[in-house]
């Protein structure tokens, strides 16, 4: 497994410099350098904010294409509850399942059941399992990887669970192979992804060695083939495939997870700058008397991601309206549920990533603190973003580490240029022409 594989990557024939995604950056992993943007691998979370906020396009998610189906002997598509939301007036879940086989797919297993699973491992587990108060949710990859990388005291309250997709992935890939007699590497799993880091946690998978799916297509490229076999759908050709609930549907959208926990004590919050306000609260201990968070780094939660076609709040109507055509759960843990529970749970530890320390010598480090504190003091703390860096302390490290100048700073440059002004005009006696030159 590839280290630091993403989603996000950055065309730069498209990039003009515009420093937009630098401010936006919620682990400031984007610098702005020779007038074109650079992301600094390790510090990339792929929560696409950069992809939202790029006015050139120049941010872009890669995913698999369609014709990857291809080197599958069976292919399985798995959608998330965030697809439902992107049709108008949906009354029936078969319909958009029924859709997926006419492009192309083999077998259909919602997320949503996924999902419904995950709701009751994660209240058995709170319910007989001693783990850190509050309990922060793991459904959501750039969360997750957000943690890991700014707040180390917080990574053991996060629910040792694999995500939905994977449980998914991992049931629809051992119901497949039961009917079809193949062995598990010929079946193909496919999410249809609505985010960058839901592609990303399948080539690097958070807690897991590996992953139950062989790929995602975005919500995107499906769309459009999507729709059009829709529309071609007689009554006659829809099959009943759906079985998800009220319960699955709804972790499409923020609070749906944190509902179905079935207690009052929990906190929901989406959008990747709420989300660091409620950690930092969380850390400083201000946050009291909540057992469970829900944390979406996307506006709205999954409905809000880079990938889909639809408005975020508009998908979010539409799934709250279609969850009175559906039953409240159709997927329970049941008498297996201690042999399930076991296959959900991670298979190794969160930790704690130091792509953000200055160095893992201490005595190093604190030295770099130093030189870094006394550079800062040089700065305008504007925090423009015109240097490239987020911040004028963003700045002050880059230039400590050797990455960039102190007069890659305007107002520096300003000052230097100033410098040198008074300089020469104090040699040439008030002018900085010498006394034999004459002004043009």
């Amino acid at each position: 497994m590839k280290e630091h594989l993403h989603s996000v990557t950055l065309d730069k024939d498209k990039c003009c410099g515009c420093t937009n995604c630098i401010k936006r950056c919620p682990t400031e992993a984007i610098r702005v350098r020779d007038g074109k943007a650079r992301i600094i691998s390790e510090r990339c979370i792929d929560c696409g904010e950069c992809i939202r906020v790029c006015p050139h396009h120049a941010k872009k998610a890669i995913s698999d294409k369609m014709s990857v189906l291809k080197n599958w002997e069976c292919t399985v598509a798995l959608p998330p509850p965030a697809l439902f939301g992107q049709f108008n007036n949906l009354d029936d879940l078969d319909i958009v399942l029924t859709g997926l086989k006419k492009i192309g797919f083999d077998y259909v297993y919602e997320v949503p059941r996924g999902a419904e699973l995950v709701s009751d491992a994660t209240r058995i587990v709170m319910e007989n399992e001693k783990l850190e108060p509050p309990v922060i949710s793991s459904a959501c990859p750039a969360v997750t990887r957000l943690i890991a990388i700014r707040f180390p005291d917080l990574v053991e309250n996060v629910l040792p669970l694999k995500a939905p997709i994977e449980v998914a992935a991992m049931m629809a890939k051992k119901k497949v192979s039961e009917e079809t007699g193949l062995p598990l590497n010929k079946i193909g799993a496919f999410f249809i992804s609505p985010c960058p880091a839901k592609v990303t946690d399948i080539n690097n998978p958070i807690g897991n060695k590996s992953s139950w799916l062989d790929g995602a297509i975005s919500v995107s490229t499906i769309y459009p083939l999507l729709v059009e076999a829709m529309d071609k759908l007689s009554p006659q050709e829809i099959e009943t495939i759906a079985l998800s609930g009220v319960i699955g549907v709804s972790w499409g959208s923020s609070g749906g997870e944190a509902a179905a926990t079935l207690t009052d004590k929990y906190l929901a919050a989406d959008g990747i700058e709420n989300v660091i306000h409620v950690l930092e609260e969380l850390e400083s201990g201000r946050i009291n008397d909540v057992n469970f968070l829900e944390l979406n780094a996307c506006s709205g939660g999954c409905v809000g991601g880079v990938l889909n076609v639809e408005n975020a709040y508009v998908a979010q109507a539409r799934l709250h309206r279609l969850r009175k055509y559906l039953p409240v759960s159709q997927n329970h843990m049941g008498v297996n549920a201690v042999q399930l529970l076991d296959h959900m749970r991670w298979t190794k530890k969160l930790q704690f990533s130091p792509v953000m320390n200055l160095s893992n010598n201490l005595e190093e480090a604190m030295t770099m603190m130093s030189e870094m504190e006394s550079i800062k003091a040089h700065f305008p703390n504007l925090d423009c973003g015109s240097c490239g860096a987020p911040s004028c302390r963003a700045m002050a490290e880059d230039v400590v580490k050797g990455d960039a100048k102190e007069s890659d700073c305007i107002f520096v440059l300003r000052e230097q240029v100033k410098d040198v002004a008074d300089m020469l005009s104090s040699i040439g006696g008030g002018s900085v022409f010498g006394k034999g030159d004459k002004k043009l």
